[in-house]
């Protein structure tokens, strides 16, 4: 931008009163309602009909002719790519071309649709719409082990063909509004699928400015993704003033800020189990009950005096001593690489603290001195919090962390003693206390991102030991050999002899001291003090009795602090900021959303102490009801933009000024309407596009139509896209006969990973292994880092997932034609791909043929043969499929 011009720009932006522009008659067709179309006279009252009705008045007024349709084979093509993101097969296509019913073309898309396939095709696409990827972002780019369950679901929702009103309230408040759907609660990842500065949240003092600041960005992303994604308004725009172009005030956008004031992004426990869900859920409303009366009541208390399974508990912990008993523990030596200046010293609590120098692995081997005859059943690894560790530790890496490769038992003369299981009161993702059991070194143990205090594990051994019997000695081997210093700092072992031990003490002195003394004799505080400690350590037992949860990276009000980051207890203050400065607060904003949609209230009705849930759930509602016309017109044209390479309004994302007005109005409105009274069907919704003259005409070009519409916004031609990304690699693979159409799970990960300089780990794609088993899953279920793209997939214009994609761009230019001719994925696909051939057909024309209707759905012209299997006696069958695959038939839809 020129100088004169930025300053102007800088000028006035100073100058201008914060309302300017606001006008809503640019986007009056966006907002005036829906109703019910009137019948078109000699038009049948058939939506296909309709919609070619509205194209042919427009073609009519530009003095244009559509084009003839086009051939099955070509149709065929087009629709099961669309539909599947992928090629039919040769059988296929002979099938179709020779079916004469005149339903024959309906009949395939329904099959189309039907297909597990569509699911994975349409969810990619909302990916893009989401900006969804597995990694954080930003300068501290970590992997979110839980995002994968949100893909799923969108895979899933798409297939089971969820009625969009649902599957808009599922992804912004599904855990509030459909609590006993599993589903809903992951369909919430949306929230979350954007990118997130965690180094902005995690380091920041809480109430600081800064803290405030990264919390506002942070709902920013949230808000912008669901008003762009459903409502295709840019919202975003009014953080610092009123839209300049659009009538979206100020307080409207602070308004939506409000709404997700009481969440974070976190991972979410959830219960695949219904049933098992609810009683979770009963149990924690149980403890927090406790906690929060201080116990039970009077009342209660003297109900639980006389249940036989309280008194039987009571009688058999009367006297019991301590549950766990610290152990002496004497150092033995250091272990492998434990470095001579390591100091290790032993505390008054029976603790062990290191420091000096700090090698990059250790293992501690350490002795206790036991006596006695009384079974020891359990041991319990306590690593404490010290101010002397980095972070407060408990570990000695930079960040606090530690990683517990292995924990072992002997007795005398070294023999190992089982341990049956292990528990942690937290556990790093992908590091649980069973990998420090699990007999490999290269897992661990964890505790990071909850560092800064301390931790304990209990392991259970397989046998009770006597230690007499043991020999009177047991030797304890930590063995921590991940490296990066990833060491324990401080450390105290404890064992013992109770069938109930676990990860605390369940028995405290003040309750021991009371089961000493005869029930009878018991105060009223002594009853409610034994009943309400026998009823919380049953509920915790029995909660933690219930299987591990699932977990989905999404938003949460309720997940484990992580230093300053941490959730909050009740929504946090939202105030209407003066020109978005944290430092100008004026108004608090109440949760709502926008004042310009007619019929809608933009504040939401809801209680003084309304909780996050109820805020979101009101935003959901407000979204799916059948008076918001942005939301009914917004997939419509989004849809449409896909099947049709643009839509009906040209920005998918933005039905404000500048994303233009409409150039079929009516026909956008006659398709919505429809859409909306029918219950919101997408795959409807797909079969009337896909069913219309307009969509089954031929691609090819006319100079005279050219000269008069040459973007061919009046369709009078099909448009003729590439092929994205996804497509290309995932045609490949099914036409080389390697496609994976293994549905769900973990992504597949097609590089090599390795610690970073810090957080943001080292991906090495050029060495991973073509023929590894991930390669060949369909490009859905990629693992999609941000900071760190697949070069190969960047050069065929696969978009920033840190960016809203609403739709893609797509060249072909010497860096695609280069990555599809020379990557090692294509190389070896092509290899694979020459030796399918050469197995199915005996000939090498006849295995140019198979190539040719593999690729192109159709037989080689006889020129085309003799080039191309000279080609291949010369060049090899391979570098022959690599000459079809780089070419503009095979990655452009005719």
């Amino acid at each position: 931008m020129p100088a004169r011009r930025l300053l102007l720009w800088i000028f006035l932006a100073a100058v201008v009163p914060l309302s300017w522009g606001a006008g809503e008659e640019e986007m009056a067709w966006a907002l005036k309602p829906l109703v019910k179309p009137a019948a078109i006279d000699g038009v049948p009252a058939y939506l296909p009909a309709a919609i070619d009705h509205f194209v042919s008045e427009g073609l009519n007024r530009k003095g244009l002719k559509p084009s003839p349709a086009a051939s099955k084979r070509v149709l065929i093509r087009r629709a099961t790519f669309d539909l599947t993101g992928l090629p039919p097969t040769p059988e296929e296509v002979s099938a179709f071309v020779a079916d004469a019913r005149a339903d024959a073309y309906e009949r395939l898309l329904d099959r189309l649709l039907a297909s597990p396939r569509y699911g994975e095709r349409w969810a990619r696409h909302w990916m893009d719409v989401a900006h969804f990827a597995e990694t954080q972002g930003h300068d501290e780019d970590a992997i979110r082990a839980n995002a994968w369950p949100y893909r799923d679901y969108l895979i899933e929702a798409f297939n089971a063909d969820k009625p969009y009103a649902r599957f808009v309230q599922e992804q912004v408040a599904g855990d509030v509004l459909f609590a006993d759907d599993p589903q809903a609660t992951v369909a919430t990842g949306f929230l979350a699928a954007g990118p997130w500065d965690a180094s902005s949240q995690r380091g920041i003092v809480d109430g600081t400015r800064d803290k405030r600041v990264a919390q506002y960005l942070d709902r920013d992303d949230m808000l912008t993704t669901v008003m762009l994604s459903f409502n295709s308004l840019t919202v975003h725009c009014s953080r610092c003033h009123d839209h300049k172009f659009d009538p979206i005030p100020t307080a409207d956008y602070y308004a939506l800020q409000a709404v997700f004031a009481g969440v974070d992004r976190a991972d979410r426990e959830y219960d695949l189990d219904p049933g098992i869900g609810r009683e979770r859920d009963r149990l924690k409303a149980k403890l927090a009950a406790l906690e929060r009366d201080g116990g039970l009541s009077n009342e209660r208390a003297e109900q639980e005096l006389t249940q036989p399974d309280f008194r039987n508990w009571a009688a058999e912990r009367a006297g019991d001593g301590a549950m766990w008993q610290a152990l002496e523990l004497e150092l033995v030596e250091e272990g492998e690489n434990a470095g001579a200046a390591t100091t290790v010293t032993k505390l008054d609590d029976g603790s062990l603290l290191y420091g000096g120098e700090r090698p990059d692995k250790a293992s501690y081997v350490l002795r206790a001195q036991l006596g006695g005859t009384v079974p020891i059943t359990a041991l319990r690894l306590e690593v404490l919090s010290d101010p002397s560790l980095p972070k407060q530790g408990p570990g000695r890496q930079d960040n606090g962390n530690l990683h517990l490769s292995e924990f072992r038992v002997s007795g005398a003369g070294g023999v190992n003693l089982p341990i049956a299981r292990a528990v942690a009161d937290w556990n790093q993702s992908d590091w649980g206390i069973e990998r420090a059991i699990d007999g490999v070194a290269a897992t661990a143990w964890g505790i990071f991102p909850k560092v800064g205090e301390s931790h304990v594990a209990v392991f259970h051994l397989e046998k009770p030991i006597v230690p007499k019997e043991a020999g009177g000695v047991l030797t304890f081997s930590l063995d921590q050999v991940h490296g990066g210093g990833h060491l324990i700092g401080r450390l105290r072992l404890s064992a013992s002899s109770s069938t109930e031990a676990d990860l605390s003490d369940p028995l405290p002195d003040t309750v021991r001291e009371i089961l000493t003394l005869s029930p009878e004799g018991w105060s009223a505080e002594q009853r409610r003090a034994a009943t309400s400690h026998y009823v919380k350590l049953k509920a915790e037992q029995h909660l933690a009795a219930l299987p591990t949860p699932s977990k989905v990276y999404s938003v949460s009000k309720d997940f484990a602090a992580a230093g300053n980051f941490k959730p909050a207890t009740t929504p946090r203050q939202v105030h209407v900021l003066k020109r978005g400065n944290i430092d100008d607060p004026l108004e608090e904003a109440q949760p709502g959303a926008l004042s310009c949609v007619p019929g809608l209230e933009s504040r939401f009705d809801l209680p003084e102490n309304a909780g996050e849930g109820e805020r979101r759930a009101a935003l959901a509602q407000w979204l799916a009801h059948r008076d918001n016309v942005l939301t009914w017109r917004s997939i419509v044209n989004r849809v449409w933009h896909y099947h049709f390479g643009q839509g009906i309004a040209s920005m998918p994302n933005d039905f404000g000024k500048m994303g233009g007005t409409p150039t079929h109005p009516e026909l956008l409105d006659r398709v919505a309407w429809e859409f909306r009274e029918g219950g919101g069907s997408l795959k409807w919704l797909h079969k009337v596009m896909m069913l219309s003259a307009t969509y089954r005409q031929a691609s090819t070009p006319r100079a005279e139509s050219a000269s008069i519409d040459k973007a061919n916004l009046w369709l009078w031609r099909m448009n003729r896209p590439r092929l994205d990304a996804e497509s290309i690699r995932d045609a490949v693979l099914q036409i080389s006969g390697k496609l994976d159409l293994a549905m769900g799970g973990p992504s597949a990960q097609h590089f090599l990973l390795s610690k970073g300089v810090h957080v943001t780990p080292t991906l090495d794609y050029l060495d991973f292994d073509p023929d590894d088993p991930a390669n060949f899953r369909r490009s859905v279920y990629r693992f999609i880092f941000r900071t760190v793209p697949d070069p190969l997939m960047q050069a065929l214009d696969c978009p920033d997932a840190s960016q809203w994609t609403p739709e893609r761009s797509a060249s072909f230019n010497a860096l695609g034609a280069l990555a599809m001719a020379n990557s090692p994925f294509f190389v070896r696909q092509c290899e694979h791909l020459a030796a399918r051939l050469e197995k199915e057909r005996p000939t090498m024309d006849a295995r140019i043929g198979r190539l040719y209707q593999l690729a192109y759905q159709r037989e080689p012209e006889p020129e085309e043969l003799v080039e191309v299997s000279e080609y291949a006696q010369r060049h090899g069958l391979a570098n022959a499929c690599r000459i079809i695959f780089n070419s503009n038939e095979f990655v452009f839809l005719e």
